[in-house]
């Protein structure tokens, strides 16, 4: 009988906290995996073996046999292409995967019949942004006759501590153009251009946010049937986001392609602690009650980032362990509710949905 669970980065940054939160309460199950077996038997000694540790390059051909005893995979590296994932389905294995880039997840949704043929279950958009901005679309939707546009709105702390992987992601799209949709109709957008001022609740107030190629606002169209849906960044420092804003004007961005320059700012942009470590979600659906012109707001305000990533990610990850989903591949909208985190995710994070007249 398959058991295992396997954290494929599980020693990384936002891997250690899901492979804790797992071994809790699958214990002696949870593998944290990554191709240094040294810093996976490291992490290992400082959980007291609760998780253990295994080598495992997604990178290089892996022998078949290492997943043998698998029921689970949650994978917290991003790849470029579905070469793994397809091994993982294949075998009837269950794939959780919170990367937030929607070039690869787009790959990953063409493996729906193959998923469904091997009575595997594969979620996608699991995390803060994707994840509980899908949660909270889907909710604030629920809320409304009709949807016409969902406006997300993400403020990361730079007090906090961000994984390379995440920072690396965030330099990479601050020179991007991108597709979205609006009123039905794919237009051509930038990151970090269109800024707009988002009011983030009590104790933040109003930051002005910039687009970004966040992966929900591609998925959201599609799950929920949404016309028109916008993702926007900001970070607790104004300075720093009107500088990338600055820079993203003047053409300067571009020079992140060279790769010394990359390595730079990415050591630069880790080293930034002006901030607090704290992160905070708004969502904003316009539609009617009614017929009358009505606006769902969600907040969520809540300390470390890569904590409530993990929550969320241990939370999905044990719904699709222990009990029977749909087979198929899917985002975390299509399967779970904002309700079934509330109850992990409000320990640690303020949740309110206000709706008003538009």
């Amino acid at each position: 009988m398959k058991e295992n669970i396997i954290v494929v980065g599980g020693y990384g940054y936002v891997g250690q906290k899901i492979c804790k939160e797992l071994a809790e309460q699958y214990p002696g199950k949870v593998y944290a995996a990554g191709r240094s077996l040294e810093r996976a038997e490291q992490f290992s000694r400082s959980t007291d073996g609760t998780v253990h540790p295994l080598q495992l390059h997604i990178g290089k051909q892996i022998h078949p046999n290492i997943l043998n005893n698998v029921k689970l995979i949650i994978m917290c590296l991003d790849q470029t292409d579905t070469e793994f994932v397809q091994m993982c389905l294949k075998k009837g294995i269950h794939y959780i995967d919170i990367s937030a880039s929607y070039s690869f997840l787009s790959q990953v949704e063409k493996l729906h019949k193959k998923a469904l043929s091997s009575q595997a279950t594969a979620v996608l958009s699991v995390g803060l942004s994707p994840g509980l901005t899908n949660l909270f679309a889907q909710h604030a939707k629920s809320l409304l006759d009709e949807t016409d546009a969902i406006d997300i709105s993400i403020m990361l702390g730079l007090g906090d501590q961000h994984g390379r992987a995440a920072i690396e992601w965030t330099v990479d799209n601050l020179d991007k153009k991108y597709n979205i949709m609006q009123d039905t109709v794919l237009i051509e957008v930038s990151s970090f251009t269109e800024g707009k001022k988002i009011l983030f609740g009590q104790g933040i107030g109003r930051k002005k946010a910039y687009r970004f190629d966040f992966s929900d606002q591609h998925v959201l169209p599609q799950t929920l049937d949404v016309p028109s849906v916008s993702t926007r960044l900001c970070f607790d420092s104004a300075f720093v986001t009107r500088l990338l804003a600055f820079l993203r004007k003047l053409g300067l961005a571009r020079l992140l392609k060279f790769r010394l320059i990359r390595e730079t700012f990415v050591q630069l942009f880790s080293k930034i602690q002006v901030g607090k470590a704290m992160f905070a979600v708004k969502v904003d659906a316009k539609g009617k009650i009614n017929d009358e012109n009505m606006l769902v707001e969600c907040f969520a305000q809540g300390k470390r980032e890569a904590a409530i990533t993990a929550k969320i990610a241990a939370i999905t990850a044990s719904k699709v362990y222990s009990t029977i989903n749909p087979k198929g591949v899917y985002h975390i909208e299509q399967l779970f509710t904002l309700e079934d985190m509330l109850q992990t995710i409000q320990q640690s994070t303020f949740i309110e949905t206000i709706i008003k007249k538009a």
